[in-house]
């Protein structure tokens, strides 16, 4: 055997594994972004006729698109309303009911009643539960609307 051919050979034989290699390196990557969970459009309207403005007081969803935040789902705001002035600046507690909750922040415009809320992570069915929603208040029937994007990561249950 030539020394020529032993190269081609070995070269042959890199290239063949380094192929072989990148094929299944692409089909574990697809497999493993395939399962990262899923996620959406999210539409959720709530009442607050129980929200008092001070920390501890809440808003009840009446609406959801989504399962896992059903109807009568409440929204639990940590700080008061009116801090800083004119403003809803609060975390935010999602609670479905024992074990299966989620957690984020609300902002709002106590004038223009527009604002932004972000979930960051929950617990039970809610576990990787990631959101960012516009909110919004229709004076026509008094419900705040979330209007947004949700996701899941693939996180085993807590």
């Amino acid at each position: 055997m030539t020394e020529t051919t032993m190269k081609f050979k070995v070269m042959t034989t890199i290239f063949a594994l380094v192929l072989v290699a990148g094929v299944v390196l692409s089909r574990g990557a697809a497999s493993v972004s395939a399962s990262n969970g899923r996620n959406g459009q999210l539409h959720v309207t709530k009442a607050c006729t129980a929200y008092n403005g001070t920390a501890g007081s809440y808003c009840s969803i009446e609406s959801s698109d989504l399962a896992e935040i059903p109807v009568g789902t409440r929204v639990y705001y940590d700080q008061a309303a009116g801090i800083p002035a004119g403003m809803l600046d609060s975390n935010v507690f999602l609670s479905v009911g024992t074990g299966n909750w989620a957690v984020g922040r609300c902002t709002l415009d106590l004038t223009t009643h527009l604002g932004l809320c972000t979930f960051s992570d929950g617990t039970g069915p809610l576990t990787g539960f990631r959101a960012r929603v516009d909110v919004s208040l229709d004076k026509n029937t008094g419900l705040f609307h979330w209007d947004g994007t949700y996701s899941f990561s693939s996180e085993p249950p807590r």
